[in-house]
């Protein structure tokens, strides 16, 4: 069955199983290796993709639910490396393994765009639902705050920076 949606800004049709993940879809299919397989039930957040503007779990989303829709992946935000989020998980120096932060940043940036000026505290139960092992809590918290830092800077900068 032919699926049609955008991801990244590209229109894309593939041609699978429409109970297949997104996340197969997005990784085999697409070649877009960002987005990771951590769980398979969606409780970890490794996976976590924007659909329409909102956090999804791509490994247990069906691609027949994303037809029409907006897909943005971790490689969609920057592939520059420029966007805010990537910029502070950079300068915090966040990774230790690096496995679960596309689906961190990816969900980091969904937050922000609701709550543009959180606190320590908005920011850990915001992010508590993506499971880092190496432990990192602390440097993402740190991150997603100067993030919001850097995004109400641009905001307020005179190029008008939309971000």
């Amino acid at each position: 069955m032919a699926i049609s949606f955008e991801v990244n800004g590209q229109q894309k049709t593939v041609d699978v199983d429409p109970k297949t993940p997104l996340l197969w879809v997005l990784r085999d299919t697409l070649n877009l290796t960002g987005t990771k397989y951590g769980c398979g039930i969606a409780a970890c957040g490794a996976c976590t993709v924007h659909i329409d503007g909102e956090p999804a779990r791509s490994c247990s989303y069906p691609v027949s639910g994303v037809a029409g829709k907006k897909i943005t992946t971790i490689e969609g935000l920057s592939s520059s490396r420029t966007h805010p989020v990537q910029q502070a998980w950079i300068a915090e120096q966040v990774p230790q393994c690096g496995y679960c932060q596309s689906g961190q940043i990816m969900t980091a940036v969904a937050f922000l765009k609701k709550n543009p000026s959180p606190t320590a505290a908005q920011v850990d139960d915001a992010m508590s639902n993506n499971i880092c092992r190496c432990g990192t809590a602390q440097r993402i918290r740190a991150a997603v705050l100067r993030a919001a830092d850097l995004m109400g800077n641009a905001k307020n900068s005179s190029t008008g920076g939309a971000l």
